[in-house]
């Protein structure tokens, strides 16, 4: 008996997209959440645009490789269908020249909501001299495969506001009542 089997190999798929050299080609299949990130502790923690970023979550920030205060950075975080991975996943964007051109290719008249074509991202570079460039393929249909494994998806991006895992759906809906503290199950 070996330590591992012998056909075993590590998984690639992640459910989070991670640029490497080259190109990535991705469908965007809903619309972007948006806010704040902050590492305290080794982990993200994310606050949507309107919500102050409580100063003790800003003095327990960690600190940068420098020994640098971190600042929060903004993000989009949106499901995707990444082509190379042939997967759904949950691309979150912190590169401004990333946003910039999906931004700007969203509000020109030619090309719109960036839900009707692939993007293909390709990453050059490395470390501070990464580079991402963003192109548009011709609009298309999503195919009917990423439109089903799309709908029956239970991915819940809003997860990330509150720390929980947006793959894992939760079995019983809440509703909360405002007017107490109680939670209310469906």
């Amino acid at each position: 008996m070996t330590f591992l089997p012998e056909n075993y190999r590590i998984p690639q798929q992640s459910n989070y997209t991670k640029f490497e050299q080259g190109e990535t080609l991705i469908r965007i299949l809903a619309q972007p959440i948006l806010g704040y990130e902050l590492w305290v502790d080794n982990k993200p923690r994310r606050y949507q645009m309107e919500e102050k970023i409580p100063m003790s979550d800003l003095n327990k920030a960690d600190k940068r490789l420098d020994g640098s205060f971190q600042t929060p950075r903004h993000f989009w975080a949106m499901i995707i269908w990444n082509y190379n991975q042939e997967c759904l996943q949950i691309m979150e964007i912190t590169q401004k020249t990333i946003m910039n051109k999906v931004k700007d290719l969203s509000r020109s008249k030619n090309w719109g909501d960036p839900k009707d074509y692939d993007l293909s991202i390709t990453k050059t570079g490395e470390k501070l001299q990464t580079e991402y460039s963003v192109m548009p393929n011709p609009k298309a249909e999503v195919s009917k495969e990423i439109e089903k494994a799309f709908k029956e998806s239970k991915i819940n991006v809003e997860a990330l506001y509150t720390g929980d895992d947006p793959f894992k759906s939760s079995e019983v809906e809440v509703e909360i009542d405002t007017t107490s503290d109680s939670v209310i199950p469906f």
